[in-house]
C-alpha cells in the first residue's frame, strides 16, 4: 500500500504532540476559572491531527499512528524513569527536580497510555462511522462529535485512574470539568483551520476515503486489517 506523501507528515506532527503535551502536563495551571494541567494547552491538537488523518486516510492508517504515538509514549516514560532511577554524578545537584518534574509514577504512565488508547480509538471510529453515516457532508459535526466522545474518554480515564484517592475530590472535578470543556473549545475553534487542512489534503493526495467496510479493531493486524 503506497503511503501518500503528506501522511507522514501529519503522524510526525501527531506524535510530537502527544509527547511535548505529556511533559508539560506535569505542571497545573490556574487561568481564569479553569483548573488544568500545562499539557492541555498543546494536547487537543493530537485529536485535531487525529481527526485529520480519519477523515482523509481513514481508519486503517489512523490506527498505525496511534500505535505510533502509544509506542513512542511507552518509550518515553520507560526511558525517563530509567535515568531517573540511575545514580546522579557527584557534581549534578538536580536529582530531586529531575523526580519532582520528570519522575513521573507507574501510575501516572499507566493511566495516560490507558486514556489516550482508549481516548483516541474511540475519536476514531466515531468519526469514521459518521463519515459513512452522513456521506461525508458536515464535517464539523463528525469532528466535533468525534471528539465530544474521545475527550469524555480520555479525560475521565485520566484524571480517575492517575488522581481518585489522592487529590480532592471538588480539586479532582474542577481538573475533569476544566481539562474537557478547554480541550473541546480548541477543537471548534480550530475547525476552519481543520476544513481547509483537509480540504487541501483531499485535492492533493486524490484520497478521500470512506470506511464502509472497515472492521474497527484497534488489534487488527492480521492479513487485510493491516496497520
Amino acid at each position: 500500500m503506497t503511503v501518500p506523501r503528506h501522511y507522514d507528515t501529519i503522524a510526525t506532527a501527531f506524535v510530537a504532540v502527544l509527547l511535548i503535551s505529556n511533559i508539560a502536563s506535569t505542571k497545573i495551571l490556574d487561568i481564569g476559572p479553569f483548573t488544568f494541567d500545562g499539557g492541555t494547552l498543546l494536547f487537543p491538537l493530537s485529536y485535531i491531527f487525529g481527526d485529520i488523518l480519519t477523515e482523509v486516510y481513514g481508519f486503517r492508517r489512523s490506527r498505525r499512528v496511534i500505535w505510533q504515538g502509544f509506542g513512542a509514549l511507552a518509550v518515553m516514560a520507560g526511558t525517563l524513569a530509567v535515568v531517573g532511577a540511575l545514580p546522579p554524578s557527584a557534581g549534578w545537584p538536580h536529582q530531586e527536580s529531575y523526580e519532582t518534574i520528570l519522575g513521573l509514577t507507574p501510575r501516572l504512565v499507566a493511566a495516560s497510555l490507558v486514556a489516550y488508547f482508549a481516548g483516541e480509538f474511540s475519536n476514531a471510529v466515531v468519526l469514521a462511522r459518521m463519515k459513512v453515516r452522513m456521506e461525508g457532508r458536515h464535517l464539523w459535526m463528525r469532528t466535533l462529535g468525534s471528539t465530544v466522545v474521545g475527550q469524555a474518554v480520555d479525560t475521565g480515564l485520566f484524571v480517575s485512574l492517575a488522581f481518585w484517592g489522592v487529590v480532592d475530590p471538588e480539586v479532582l472535578k474542577n481538573i475533569a470539568v476544566s481539562n474537557y470543556v478547554f480541550k473541546c473549545a480548541v477543537e471548534a475553534v480550530f475547525t476552519p483551520a481543520t476544513y481547509a487542512i483537509t480540504a487541501y489534503l483531499k485535492k492533493s493526495e486524490g484520497v478521500d476515503f470512506y470506511d464502509r467496510k472497515t472492521r474497527f479493531n484497534p488489534f487488527g493486524f492480521a492479513a487485510g486489517q493491516e496497520l
